[in-house]
């Protein structure tokens, strides 16, 4: 059994926190603990450290490897061009049949904040039993809470029995990030989950079906096999990686699976997707004001507020719906319910070449 953790992201939604060099899943966003360190320590309990590969770039390999010193440093799986969530889950498979053969591989994103780590291990503990199954695709499906248009949807079918105690279903369909009254019709039918991200196969099962749907890629990931362990493998894998398609696996591979299936889940999930939902995440006084374990705040007069600045105070007096992030070198001062759109500074920030910034 293997764990493979998805850490190409860049995290823009989080600068200026966020940079490319350390972007949001190797910062201690959510407790004093990184990211993906929580992650790893999520897993380690039913998944041997030795077995877990994470899928990076170069930039970030470093500080990985620092971060996670149980992690064997060969594990630290580089891609030397982001080619979204097909091509790095096709690497990954290829790296774990070389070292184990057909084994299970558990696919988790590295940036995800879980509430109830007992009940997450639970889960993946069935799904590791379901993949077990001979050509069976397995995901996890999130309960939602409310209609939200930020994430993709899984459509539940007809159930297909318990694994211990839990049930499962057959996945319907795949759906992309809806409108509101999508997202609210989704909610409301009870047959709607949100995509985790989260994946659970045998390693033939998900090449077979990369060979099936994604040809073009299968082949690239062919050549890439051949390589491995040569003095040509990264060469081979530079040259092939740059002419793979770019793809997410749920649209290249699970909106075209008819052997997928869905376990739903409840753990606390949050995908830490913006400013706004650190702010909701974290411990708030009376009037709603947050800030980070490292900072110190003085709200005056003031509601609903999240400040992060380790290294100086912060007083905010007479308002309401803000988000300060205070940075050595930047400060990003933002309205609640804009904190998507801080992406659109690292855009700005990257077309007048300040690269000091990113």
């Amino acid at each position: 059994m293997h764990a493979v953790i998805m850490a190409g992201g860049r995290g823009t939604r989080f600068w200026p926190r966020s940079r490319e060099k350390k972007p949001k899943h190797l910062l201690d966003i959510t407790s004093d603990r990184t990211i993906i360190q929580e992650t790893v320590d999520r897993i380690k309990p039913i998944i041997d450290p030795k077995n877990i590969l994470v899928v990076t770039g170069k930039k970030q390999a470093r500080e990985l490897k620092k971060q996670l010193p149980h992690v064997p440093s060969g594990n630290i799986i580089i891609e030397p061009y982001g080619k979204n969530t097909a091509a790095c889950i096709g690497l990954a498979a290829l790296h774990i049949q070389k070292k184990s053969g057909d084994d299970i591989m558990a696919v988790l994103p590295a940036d995800h904040a879980i509430g109830n780590s007992d009940e997450y291990r639970k889960v993946l503990s069935a799904a590791i039993q379901a993949a077990a199954q001979p050509d069976t695709l397995v995901t996890v499906g999130i309960k939602p809470h409310s209609p939200h248009t930020g994430f993709g949807y899984i459509e539940r079918g007809e159930s297909c029995g318990r694994i211990s105690g839990r049930e499962v279903f057959r996945v319907r369909s795949i759906r992309e990030k809806p409108d509101m009254i999508q997202a609210q019709s989704f909610v409301k039918s009870g047959n709607f989950y949100w995509n985790s991200g989260m994946f659970i196969w045998k390693t033939s099962a998900i090449l077979d079906r990369i060979e099936r749907f994604l040809p073009e890629l299968h082949k690239g990931l062919v050549k890439i096999k051949k390589a491995l362990g040569t003095a040509h493998e990264a060469r081979t894998l530079a040259d092939v990686y740059k002419k793979l398609p770019s793809i997410s696996i749920d649209y290249g591979v699970m909106e075209k699976a008819n052997n997928a299936f869905v376990f739903p889940a409840d753990f606390g999930w949050s995908d830490v997707g913006s400013w706004d939902t650190v702010y909701e995440l974290a411990v708030k006084n009376p009037q709603g004001n947050a800030a980070a374990c490292s900072s110190e705040a003085i709200f005056e007069n003031t509601q609903n507020c999240y400040v992060y600045s380790p290294k100086k105070l912060v007083a905010i007096v007479g308002a309401e719906d803000l988000i300060v992030v205070d940075t050595k070198d930047a400060l990003l001062i933002c309205k609640k319910g804009f904190s998507q759109n801080v992406k659109k500074v690292v855009e700005k920030l990257e077309k007048e070449k300040k690269k000091k910034y990113l």
